[in-house]
């Protein structure tokens, strides 16, 4: 029997629909022999979760037949357009993508946009099983006064902008107005972006970056990059990996205010129960300590500032484009349920000048036809029955 489970969708969450020919009753205690053979089942979405599932359908039952379709016209997702350009080992997962879409029991179908040219109904009309593998495609907002200011973007925005997406290939971020740019938030993407804005531009011709990105990034007037977070060095999302890779970039001086890595128990605890936390910090320590002694104004700059969050972006003199951010101090108190440390404000501001903000706080869903969604969470729910293929 199925087990039934309600679970938001969030980035590149997958869920499996039974068609809307069954009962609730029916779908709730349907066994894979109530399935008519071989199995016809649809993927949503031909980004890395997409394929892997494809993959797994196909091996796991014999004669199961795969539609994948996208509501772009080539398929690999996030490995297309959200995989760095200077990552291009990441990338060689496309090969394994095209063994599955060369197996004759599965095709692929582009320029299929689901809500619009097909809808969901239709889909659990036609399959077997339906799967949503496709990612959340709008972001997160803070809400405070000013983010709608011009030179103001999300790093999803910004990302799918230098890969070339055709969603964002007319974005074209101004880097010639200012030297400072401002990521917001200290994750993985944030890094990305980060580097992106700092590598030097010959090293960017070798990828397969965008020609219209690169050639605005050899126009950049940009010098000083700030990752602004809300809490301290330990809790920094992003990998060691991630993070040593842009610690190591040619001709960028790291900066990191000493005070900021003095840590409290709940830190030093947080690091004995995590490897990751344990080695993004030393990898910070490290690095403020060997900046310090190589400082050279000719260079670029990397500036970690933790223990801030953004409480208004403030204009410039022409009043539509950002000029500024206000940031407000915070400390970590433990929030009492979980035992994490939580960022609390402490009443004391300061502004921080820029000229653009590009915002990596997150990603939400949108909302489709059929299923229950949560405006604020930006999540939508849906009935999982889960049977032996």
């Amino acid at each position: 029997m199925g087990r039934r489970l309600l679970l938001p969708h969030t980035r590149r969450l997958m869920l499996f629909l039974r068609p809307m020919r069954y009962s609730a009753s029916a779908t709730a205690t349907a066994t894979a022999g109530s399935l008519r053979d071989p199995l016809h089942v649809c993927v949503v979405g031909s980004g890395p979760a997409g394929f892997y599932t494809a993959e797994k359908m196909l091996k796991g039952r014999e004669g199961v037949r795969v539609d994948i379709i996208d509501r772009l016209p080539t398929p690999f997702g996030l490995v297309r357009s959200g995989v760095a350009p200077d990552h291009p080992e990441t990338k060689i997962v496309v090969n394994q993508f095209s063994r599955v879409a060369a197996n004759p029991r599965c095709s692929f179908f582009g320029n299929v946009t689901l809500g619009s040219d097909l809808s969901l109904s239709e889909l659990r009309k036609t399959y077997d099983v339906v799967v949503l593998a496709y990612g959340a495609e709008s972001d997160r907002s803070f809400g405070i006064p000013g983010e709608d200011l011009r030179g103001i973007h999300s790093a999803r925005e910004f990302v799918w902008w230098y890969n070339g997406h055709p969603d964002m290939c007319n974005l074209a971020p101004d880097l010639t107005n200012t030297d400072s740019a401002v990521v917001l938030g200290q994750g993985n993407v944030a890094l990305d972006v980060a580097r992106i804005l700092l590598r030097c531009t010959t090293e960017l011709a070798s990828t397969d970056i965008a020609d219209y990105a690169l050639d605005a990034l050899r126009s950049s007037t940009i010098r000083k990059v700030y990752l602004v977070g809300r809490r301290g060095p330990v809790q920094a999302a992003c990998t060691a990996k991630e993070l040593r890779e842009i610690l190591g970039l040619k001709n960028v001086n790291v900066y990191i205010k000493e005070a900021d890595l003095a840590t409290s128990p709940a830190d030093k605890e947080e690091m004995r129960n995590s490897r990751i936390k344990r080695r993004v910090y030393e990898l910070l320590s490290k690095a403020a300590t060997v900046h310090q002694e190589n400082n050279d104004n000719d260079r670029k700059e990397l500036h970690f500032v933790f223990f801030r969050k953004p409480t208004k972006f403030l204009p410039s003199e022409d009043g539509s484009t950002v000029g500024a951010m206000e940031l407000e101090k915070t400390l970590l108190k433990d929030d009492g349920a979980t035992g994490k440390q939580v960022a609390v404000g402490t009443g004391e501001f300061e502004e921080l000048k820029c000229g653009i903000v590009l915002k990596s706080i997150g990603y939400k869903s949108l909302p489709i036809e059929g299923l229950s969604f949560d405006k604020y969470r930006g999540v939508w729910y849906c009935l999982l029955i889960y049977s032996p293929f």
